[in-house]
């Protein structure tokens, strides 16, 4: 396969852009605090598959950021421009990858250069990031290599709002790439001048000023409370409906609340923290000779009935909310956090306790 290098694409209006100049640094101002928060917001976005568009040479669609953000969903090209535009506006030196996952699928991603010469992978749509470690194709057949953590196998091109390269080392593959962007020998820049000319402000194929992220008008408590109290009521319908009786557990609900948390902060720092406590509290509240399970579940939008389906298509959550037995007690906890543009993340928690088993959702 030819290596995947575009340097114009068609934008939602029919306009063909350099791929420049669909970047550019963006500041969150007081909405996001960290770059890994700024990638859980990008992941929090839609996936949708872009059109193509043209005759006998056909293309794909980019979205200006604009669009993007209005539809707040786009193809993986869109996401890797908002989160590369993001990291640049936190100061790190950051590029959009051009290249094709481990399955040979057209790809986007992001990179992240450190001052240390560490390259870091960012994943647009899942927000997971990736240390990349080159292999060298000439070590001795007996030496074992770095086997690749991430889902990419080749790379094409790199770019930012400054820089065009295109990969011309002997190889593609992403695991024997080294990304050093002063070898002339390994990478081919566009001109700094010729960039500015075509995305510099003001230009013909420049994009207008990105618009500021809007913070949410969401109320975290209102929302959480609404869609708790609809998971309670159809959890009790879903067990009416099988002959059995629910009561609920407020104090057992409340101790959840922890682990909804402490999951949301790991996937925006990285640590997991928190862990010891709800576990200890969560068996202080139990009564002896119980046991239980657990299972939480995140989801990206407000529906409840839509996330109490998905939840009762699991055959363990199934099994969790139709627990059987002597003394059953029910706990469910809904933490909503909030996003820019109106973007939610919640996560949910169902527990269920008996003489016999105790089970969390």
């Amino acid at each position: 396969m030819p290596p995947l290098i575009g340097i114009h694409f068609v934008d939602e209006n029919g306009v063909n852009r350099p791929v420049c100049s669909y970047i550019r640094p963006l500041r969150a101002g007081r909405l996001l605090d960290t770059p890994r928060q700024a990638a859980r917001f990008v992941s929090l976005l839609g996936y949708e598959k872009a059109p193509v568009v043209g005759g006998g040479g056909k293309q794909e669609q980019w979205c200006t950021l604009l669009s993007f953000l209005c539809q707040n969903k786009g193809d993986c090209e869109d996401h890797a421009n908002l989160l590369c535009s993001l990291l640049l506006g936190f100061g790190l030196n950051a590029y959009v990858c051009v290249g094709t996952t481990a399955k040979s699928v057209p790809h986007t991603w992001v990179m992240a250069c450190g001052t240390d010469g560490t390259i870091t992978f960012w994943n647009s749509l899942t927000g997971d990031r990736y240390i990349h470690k080159s292999n060298n194709p000439d070590d001795p057949p007996l030496l074992q290599q770095q086997k690749p953590t991430y889902p990419y196998r080749t790379i094409g091109c790199v770019f930012n709002h400054q820089s065009f390269f295109a990969n011309c080392q002997p190889s593609d593959a992403v695991e024997l790439c080294e990304f050093d962007f002063h070898d002339e020998s390994k990478w081919k820049a566009m001109s700094e001048e010729a960039i500015m000319t075509v995305c510099a402000q003001g230009s013909t194929t420049s994009l207008p000023p990105f618009p500021p992220l809007c913070a949410s008008v969401i109320d975290s408590a209102a929302a959480s409370n609404e869609i708790e109290l609809e998971i309670r009521n159809m959890v009790s319908e879903h067990r009416k409906d099988l002959g059995l009786a629910t009561v609920w557990d407020d104090h057992l609900s409340y101790l959840l609340s922890p682990a909804l948390s402490a999951y949301e902060m790991e996937r925006t720092t990285g640590i997991s923290c928190g862990n010891e406590e709800f576990q200890d509290a969560i068996r202080t509240a139990v009564p002896d000779g119980h046991t239980f399970k657990g299972f939480p579940i995140h989801f990206v939008h407000r529906n409840a009935r839509r996330a109490f389906s998905t939840c009762l298509r699991s055959p363990f959550c199934d099994e969790i909310v139709c627990c059987r037995g002597d003394h059953v007690r029910i706990a469910v906890r809904v933490r909503v956090f909030p996003y820019p543009n109106q973007l939610v993340q919640y996560g949910l928690c169902l527990l269920a306790s008996t003489a016999w088993c105790c089970n969390i959702l």
